[in-house]
C-alpha cells in the first residue's frame, strides 16, 4: 500500500515544506552561481530516465561553467568546476532543486538515483528492475557509498531498496543521508568531479 499511494502524498507534502522552508537559501545560492558560472545560467536541465524507463528533465543547480577548449570541445569537469559550485556540490545543495521534479511526480524524495538515459540498454534484468519506481533525490545506495562504491555495489542496493520499500526504509534513508551531507562522506571518487561513465557489465 505505502509503495504507491501513501509514498505520493509522503513525498509530495515533505517536498512542499522543504521548499517553502529553504526558498530563501534557494534563492541565494541561485543568485550566487549565476555570476559564478560567468553567464551560463544557475540550472541544470537533461532528460533522465525515470518511473518504467520514461524520460522526464531533471533539474539542478549548475556548478561548471560552460569553457571550451580551442577546438570546440568542453574542457574537463574538474576545470570547469567553480568555487561556488564546488561548495555547493560538496554540500548537496545542487540537488534541492529537484523537489521541483517531486511535486511535479517525476522523481520520490527516496529511490534509486536518476542516471543517464544511455544506460538503459546497458543494464542487465536485475539491475533494470531500479527503475520499477520512481527515481529519488537521495536512496539506499547514496547511504552505503553514493559515489565511492562501484557502479555493480550501487545497482545491487537500487534493487535491495526496490524489494524492501517502505515507510520505515525511507524514514532510515533520510536521517541517513543528512547524516552522511553533514560529514561530506561519498561525494565523488577521488580526484573527479563526477563519477566515471558506466560502460556495461563485464
Amino acid at each position: 500500500m505505502y509503495r504507491h499511494f501513501f509514498k505520493r502524498i509522503f513525498d509530495f507534502v515533505l517536498a512542499l515544506l522543504a521548499l517553502v522552508c529553504l526558498s530563501p537559501l534557494l534563492l541565494v545560492v541561485t543568485v550566487w552561481l549565476h555570476f559564478a558560472n560567468k553567464g551560463a545560467g544557475a540550472f541544470f536541465l537533461q532528460e533522465r530516465p525515470g518511473l518504467h524507463g520514461k524520460l522526464f528533465k531533471i533539474i539542478k543547480f549548475k556548478t561548471m561553467t560552460d569553457e571550451r577548449a580551442a577546438d570546440g570541445t568542453l574542457l574537463p569537469d574538474m576545470q570547469r568546476l567553480t568555487r561556488v559550485g564546488r561548495f555547493v556540490r560538496s554540500t548537496s545543495i545542487d540537488e534541492l532543486p529537484q523537489l521541483v521534479n517531486v511535486l511535479k511526480g517525476d522523481m520520490a524524495l527516496i529511490g534509486p538515483r536518476p542516471l543517464l538515459p544511455q544506460y538503459l540498454p546497458l543494464y542487465s534484468p536485475e539491475q533494470a528492475r531500479r527503475h520499477d519506481v520512481r527515481p529519488g533525490i537521495t536512496g539506499w545506495a547514496q547511504c552505503h557509498g553514493r559515489n565511492a562504491i562501484s557502479w555493480a555495489e550501487k545497482f545491487k542496493l537500487d534493487v535491495w531498496y526496490v524489494d524492501h520499500l517502505s515507510l520505515k526504509t525511507d524514514i532510515s534513508v533520510i536521517f541517513t543521508t543528512i547524516k552522511r551531507v553533514f560529514r561530506r562522506e561519498g561525494i565523488n571518487e577521488s580526484g573527479d568531479a563526477t563519477m566515471e561513465p558506466f560502460n556495461g557489465n563485464s
